[in-house]
């Protein structure tokens, strides 16, 4: 090894625990800026963030009720799981509210998009702690970290928004009650399912990093798919207020999936120890 890349790895090595927390505050402070710049492209298309994205399951034409109609067609040769309205309408009480809801929905919004250029200053960070081995391990940690995540975020849009919208929204206790939700309540809903849903499709990544410091092992996992059927299907039932059966199973199959993932994911990992 060359004597100036010795001298590097050996200046990296030495550096002091405020010289970490200023690199630290560099990675922050790009992120952070990363995260504003998407933010502000975001506000600043409003339209497209509220009409075409937000509001779009508002909407019966969206892509998901369409298909729905398809397979009603194809399966039953009738309309019966046709989504012919929206139970509801949307409404503002507060006099700042569609303004705060615009900011909010725009930072979410700058976070989603930023998330692969967050992960990889994350990266960065840690990388000059590792060594040649150990970097190996973790190659493409951005490109599948952010593969999952968008995955998860378009699954919960795509799905369980939907699902969710179309039955919350036009359930009633008696016609007597109309459905007028809050477009403060509205804008939590659907940000929090989805980011969550996202996160949720980290869990391959996370099975990755907890089985490289010695906390789970393949063999604890399989041991426990009868307790981990139980927990996704409760979760399923959680992230999918429908008591349609088939939603449920919808959310709980792909969970299910990330759960064999992980075990795999593990498994590599024991197998290179």
């Amino acid at each position: 090894m060359p004597l100036d890349q010795i001298d590097l790895d050996q200046e990296e090595k030495e550096m002091g625990f405020f010289d970490h927390i200023d690199d630290l505050r560099k990675h922050l402070f790009r992120s952070a800026i990363a995260v504003i710049v998407a933010a502000v492209a975001m506000f600043l298309n409003k339209s497209f963030l509220f009409d075409t994205v937000l509001f779009g399951p508002v909407h019966k034409d969206f892509w998901t009720y369409r298909k729905m109609c398809e397979l009603s067609h194809q399966l039953t040769g009738t309309d019966e799981y046709c989504v012919k309205e929206i139970g509801f309408v949307l409404s503002n009480i507060d006099i700042t509210g569609q303004f705060t809801q615009h900011l909010f929905i725009s930072f979410i919004a700058g976070i989603v998009i930023a998330f692969p250029f967050v992960l990889w200053q994350f990266w960065m960070f840690v990388k000059p702690a590792l060594s040649i081995k150990e970097i190996g391990y973790a190659r493409g940690f951005v490109f599948f970290s952010s593969g999952l995540f968008f995955i998860g975020i378009l699954f919960g849009y795509f799905f369980l928004t939907p699902l969710s919208v179309n039955f919350l929204g036009s359930y009633k206790v008696s016609e007597l009650v109309s459905n007028e939700i809050n477009l403060e309540s509205y804008v939590s809903f659907i940000s929090t399912l989805t980011f969550a849903t996202g996160l949720i499709f980290e869990m391959p990544v996370l099975a990755f990093f907890l089985g490289k410091i010695g906390i789970l092992s393949s063999k604890l996992l399989r041991n426990s798919r009868r307790y981990a059927v139980v927990v996704i299907l409760v979760l399923a039932g959680i992230l999918t207020p429908s008591p349609d059966v088939a939603s449920m199973v919808m959310m709980a199959l792909p969970l299910y999936a990330l759960f064999e993932i992980s075990i795999l994911v593990v498994a590599k990992v024991e197998s290179k120890k």
